[in-house]
């Protein structure tokens, strides 16, 4: 399968220059042989309004609004499905007596531009509480033609409801268990923990602790023994509005018996299309170990527990390019790191194997 990841920066409320960035971004790239192109939450409004007031002129109505046309468009041009995140907006008379209804949205469009799937938000995260209606038919699962069997979420689904709910009730993962998806996509407008003023320093590189983050909420996709890989498609945006400064890192990984094969991962701060092959070698590999595993290097159980997740990571030359198992370099979609370590900020190149923890 041919993954898009189209990362950029929108502004709040530039619909027009944000559809000319995300068109700019494509137009460099030319993309050929996609199946799947996703784009960020609320790609062309932007994301961090604080009120219903703010961004009602930004509203649409699914099929109809710039979100949809602009799917419709790229999805013709370059004979993929497509998915994009908009503000939605359900008219009055279409939900009599109860009034109009706005939700955080993802819509598809299948290579013929047809609409197939539009997923409302279900987790809302405290800025979408502020205008959007949580989703009371839960996540959305269904088969797309050409993907397969295909779980969606939206950023804050894959935290726990409100950060009320048990860390380990995962509730998003299960779903996409308990549904025999083949394939997970997130769109996302995921913020950083870091500090913004030292994160922008170097956008290639990605925010290794928000990915971390990202596959500790998958876990039960991790340990699970199916014998399919299953794809996880996080796309993320980058850009900073006010005082949000947002964490890029968009991936596609693929998961099988407790292997995680990354594929492609962008920077922080790249505004790039990420396109990966998942028939193709991936560029690192992540291999699971359970919590409760604790062996010392000669076997004998030990108090100290091996990290959960190893890389094994094909090296780099000089010139930054991946050299493939057979020798060869290998195109890359963006700058991927080897360390994940949700208690540290060090960074370390994909020239230098290193552990990877997830807590």
């Amino acid at each position: 399968m041919r993954i898009g990841c189209l990362q950029f920066a929108p502004r709040v409320g530039d619909v027009n220059n944000n559809l000319s960035d995300a068109d700019a971004v494509l137009n460099r790239v030319e993309p050929e042989d996609l199946d799947l192109l996703v784009l960020p939450e609320l790609a062309f409004s932007g994301y961090n309004f604080k009120s219903l007031r703010e961004i009602e002129p930004f509203l649409e109505h699914s099929e109809s609004g710039i979100s949809s046309l602009w799917a419709r468009t790229v999805a013709l041009k370059y004979d993929c499905t497509v998915l994009v995140g908009y503000p939605e907006k359900v008219d009055p008379e279409l939900k009599w007596p109860t009034g109009p209804e706005y939700y955080n949205s993802a819509i598809v469009m299948n290579k013929d531009g047809e609409a197939v799937a539009n997923y409302r938000k279900s987790h809302l995260y405290m800025t979408d509480e502020t205008w959007a209606f949580e989703n009371p038919e839960g996540f959305y699962r269904g088969f797309l033609v050409g993907l397969g069997h295909t779980a969606i979420g939206i950023c804050m689904d894959l935290n726990p409801y409100k950060f009320q709910a048990p860390w380990d009730t995962f509730e998003f993962a299960f779903h996409a268990l308990e549904m025999d998806a083949n394939l997970v996509i997130l769109t996302m407008a995921w913020m950083t923990r870091e500090d913004g003023s030292q994160f922008s320093l170097t956008p290639r590189e990605p925010d290794m602790e928000t990915l971390a983050y990202w596959l500790s909420r998958i876990e039960p996709i991790i340990r699970s023994d199916g014998d399919e890989e299953i794809i996880v498609v996080f796309a993320n945006r980058c850009g900073t509005e006010a005082e949000a400064v947002y964490a890029g890192t968009s991936a596609v990984l693929g998961i099988k018996s407790g292997e995680v094969r990354v594929y492609g991962v962008l920077g922080r701060g790249e505004e790039e299309l990420l396109v990966v092959d998942t028939n193709d070698p991936p560029d690192a590999r992540l291999v699971y170990r359970p919590k409760d595993q604790e062996v010392t290097p000669d076997g004998d159980a030990s108090t100290e527990k091996k990290p959960p997740i190893e890389t094994m990571n094909r090296p780099l030359d000089d010139s930054g390019s991946n050299i493939s198992e057979s020798g060869n370099k290998t195109g890359s979609g963006g700058s991927t790191s080897s360390q994940a370590s949700t208690g540290s900020s060090t960074k370390a190149p994909l020239k230098t194997a290193t552990h990877s923890i997830l807590s």
